[in-house]
């Protein structure tokens, strides 16, 4: 559990995934929209699963560089791609997965994959949060 709060952040979503939501310095004002796949219009708005996969990806990412920085192991090229879906649960609502593709060029992919496990076990805010809540996929590009 966190026990020294370093940062928090604050957005507002009005209208649901039809509406739109907003950061409290403005910096994030988006429209929302279904995505067709659910049964809406998609076009030029985003939408909370997009919005969760750009958060998880960097987060990751980061994650990763931090390990490597603590080993002494020189990341230049880095990148890591969140596919995050939704869809039924058979208890009943909706629930999310994730998959994520951690892209590590310059290293062996024995090493780029300890990174990675050892950022999703030990580091990542966005991984702790859904351990045990949503089935977190981990590939090596």
């Amino acid at each position: 559990m966190t026990t020294q709060v370093l940062y928090t952040a604050q957005a507002t979503a009005e209208g649901g995934r039809e509406g739109h939501i907003r950061s409290d310095d403005g910096i994030l004002d988006l429209k929302l929209a279904l995505p067709k796949a659910l049964g809406g219009p998609g076009g030029a708005a985003t939408n909370p699963e997009q919005l969760f996969a750009a958060g998880y990806a960097a987060c990751f990412e980061s994650a990763i560089r931090f390990v490597a920085r603590s080993r002494g192991i020189a990341v230049k090229q880095a990148s890591v791609t969140a596919r995050v879906g939704v869809g039924p649960r058979a208890a009943g609502g909706f629930g999310l997965t994730v998959a994520l593709t951690v892209s590590l060029p310059e290293l062996e992919r024995a090493q780029a994959q300890e990174l990675a496990e050892t950022a999703h076990r030990d580091i990542c805010p966005y991984s702790h949060a859904t351990r045990g809540n949503i089935d977190v996929e981990l590939n090596i590009a």
